[in-house]
């Protein structure tokens, strides 16, 4: 991957992140975080 394309979908995220924010509230992505959280422990567990 170059960081051309790199770049690009680190804009897209973004763009994404924000725009789902802006129409929906941040409550879910609190949720999200929250479970993302909880899968990195348990991924730190297995290691």
């Amino acid at each position: 991957m170059t960081n051309k394309i790199a770049l690009w979908i680190a804009l897209l995220l973004i763009a994404a992140i924000a725009l789902d924010i802006y129409l929906f509230g941040n409550e879910h992505m609190l949720f999200l975080a929250r479970k993302l959280f909880v899968l990195l422990d348990w991924m730190a567990f297995w290691r």
